[in-house]
């Protein structure tokens, strides 16, 4: 029996991270940092840690859609890395909170259309 294609796995599902060190001396640089961290949060990302945020996407593909809008609005001063790694790599990374190990987040139940 041939294998659904389109049946989600740990491999086809994707993070995509956008890790970024941007200055922050001057108003006009804040501003321009807020601009950024808004366009991730309204894009779906969520933050992970200080300056690094995440979103789940069902493929490859559809995390190409949330590059391409990230390197769209990135700032003119700083340092913006984009990593993706797949949702089993992600299930694989371990969380601490101090010595204190807490579970990785789960991806979403269901995905949001806009």
């Amino acid at each position: 029996m041939p294998r659904d294609r389109f049946a989600l796995s740990g491999y086809r599902p994707v993070w995509l991270f956008a890790m970024f060190d941007l200055p922050v001396k001057t108003q006009a640089q804040r501003r321009r940092y807020a601009q950024f961290r808004k366009l991730l949060l309204k894009d779906g990302f969520c933050q992970m840690q200080y300056s690094v945020y995440a979103r789940y996407c069902p493929s490859e593909e559809a995390a190409q859609v949330h590059r391409d809008l990230v390197r769209a609005g990135l700032p003119d001063e700083g340092q913006v890395r984009l990593l993706a790694v797949t949702d089993r790599q992600f299930g694989k990374m371990e969380n601490y909170v101090g010595k204190r190990r807490r579970e990785t987040e789960e991806a979403p139940k269901q995905l949001m259309l806009f």
